[in-house]
């Protein structure tokens, strides 16, 4: 089975993670088409996965653009999706790895007339895509042959914008979980925060991923210390200087690091004493949360959307609503007060999300549908 990989951005997010753990399964039958070009690339190219980057400049449309940007757009959509059409032809299945891979992966296997499978790492609703954006996704998905959806959450959103439930499955995404119990003890020491309690935050600098809760729940937690690793990516600039500047206000000094996009974050997660994921929306699936847990480390998570259904029974006590910094804060108490009886819960965790989320299994289950989307197209055919 020869697969077309399609993904928006050049960038490595929680997406393009996910993107690159399915497309090592069939590095020599496959490659991944890229709408711009940045650090995704290299990363695939390490890992020795054909890409090809596939336009000069980003796609200007964004999840909340109305449709008169659309249109100002099609004058580089219309290019890339005839590009699209072309390479195509050489693969027997299109796999669109996001919003703009959807647009432009539907309209190009119309023409090319290979089967389409959607890999929906997004909440389909009017919180996070404006009306126009919404239908559009909604209507393309439903061409496809398959949409795979990250969590019930997610699931459950598209269906409820009108998505059609008998083609989609959901998949979380997979981890190898010896890649997280690697440790480098002398992270701390380079950071100069020995002998502190610290409190990391691992996500895209957005609003709605909440960096500004945890700088709340810091005024009523005075001997902990955060560190947030990310940056911005799809031009929030401006929340980026909106932190600082309450950084500033709050007076947290020396008890706040921003220390920016890291390829590997692993030995930060490992540097620290507890996780805490912060969105005001309803998280698609909540990638940091399980790759806290594989750490061995107590997680404080929102109470909302696919972390719901990531955390063990145990774990339920550590959920908070979403937004809500007093809550954030007085877990963050709570936890410490019961040290010896976190430390068991998240080594609990590590062990059942070691098993629920190796990587072996999820790509199997991935290949297992992409399979049956090729022996429903062609029923005496074998794929391989």
């Amino acid at each position: 089975m020869k697969i077309l990989f399609l993904d928006q951005s050049g960038k490595s997010g929680g997406a393009e993670l996910c993107l690159l753990d399915i497309a090592k399964a069939y590095q020599k039958q496959c490659v991944v088409g890229l709408f711009e070009d940045g650090s995704f690339r290299s990363l695939l190219e390490e890992h020795q996965i054909p890409v090809q980057v596939l336009s000069r400049k980003p796609i200007q449309v964004r999840k909340d653009s109305s449709w008169r940007t659309g249109l100002s757009s099609l004058g580089q959509i219309i290019p890339l999706i005839a590009r699209v059409i072309e390479i195509s032809r050489h693969y027997d299945l299109i796999y669109a790895n996001t919003p703009k891979a959807l647009v432009v992966g539907a309209l190009a296997s119309l023409v090319s007339r290979r089967p389409l499978v959607y890999h929906l790492h997004d909440i389909l609703s009017t919180e996070h895509f404006s009306p126009a954006n919404l239908r559009l996704a909604v209507t393309l998905a439903n061409r496809s042959a398959l949409v795979i959806a990250n969590s019930q959450a997610s699931r459950s959103a598209f269906v409820a914008a009108g998505g059609r439930p008998e083609i989609t499955e959901v998949v979380y995404n997979g981890f190898q979980p010896d890649h997280y119990r690697i440790e480098n003890h002398s992270i701390r020491t380079e950071l100069g925060l020995e002998n502190r309690f610290i409190v990391g935050h691992f996500s895209r600098l957005s609003p709605w991923k909440g960096q500004h809760i945890l700088l709340e729940a810091l005024t009523h937690c005075p001997d902990v210390t955060a560190v947030f690793v990310g940056d911005a990516l799809f031009g929030e600039q401006v929340y980026v200087e909106q932190l600082h500047r309450q950084v500033e206000e709050l007076e947290l000094g020396d008890r706040v690091r921003f220390l920016g996009f890291q390829s590997d974050v692993v030995p930060l997660m490992q540097a620290c004493d507890l996780i805490a994921h912060t969105s005001t929306a309803a998280e698609p699936f909540g990638r940091v949360i399980v790759e806290a847990m594989l750490c061995g480390k107590p997680t404080i998570a929102a109470k909302a959307g696919g972390a719901l259904e990531l955390v063990n029974h145990a774990m339920n006590e550590w959920l908070v609503p979403a937004g809500d910094a007093t809550q954030l804060a007085k877990m963050i108490h709570q936890i410490r007060q019961d040290w010896q009886g976190a430390i068991a819960i998240a080594h609990q965790a590590q062990t059942q999300a070691s098993d629920r989320f190796h990587i072996s299994q999820i790509n199997q289950q991935i290949h297992q549908l992409l399979t049956q989307v090729m022996q429903d197209r062609c029923p005496l055919k074998q794929v391989v």
